[in-house]
């Protein structure tokens, strides 16, 4: 199961990365926000459901976007 969780990360990560392509920096709190925007993890009420998923996603994106930059 260890395997599962950094596959799923990295493919949510770069589907948002190529969906919204001038919105994400590599800056992890501003990746953290634009997370929150373009996902689901938020309920009807607006309390974030999964802070730990948002911060891998933002964490890989922001790792993803330096990378690609340097």
């Amino acid at each position: 199961m260890g395997n599962i969780r950094p596959s799923f990360i990295k493919i949510r990560a770069i589907r948002l990365v190529e969906e919204f392509p001038d919105q994400f920096t590599d800056d992890f709190d501003t990746n953290k926000t634009l997370v929150e925007e373009f996902t689901d993890l938020r309920d009807d009420e607006g309390r974030l459901l999964n802070k730990r998923l948002r911060n891998w996603i933002a964490g890989y994106i922001t790792t993803y976007i330096q990378r690609r930059t340097d």
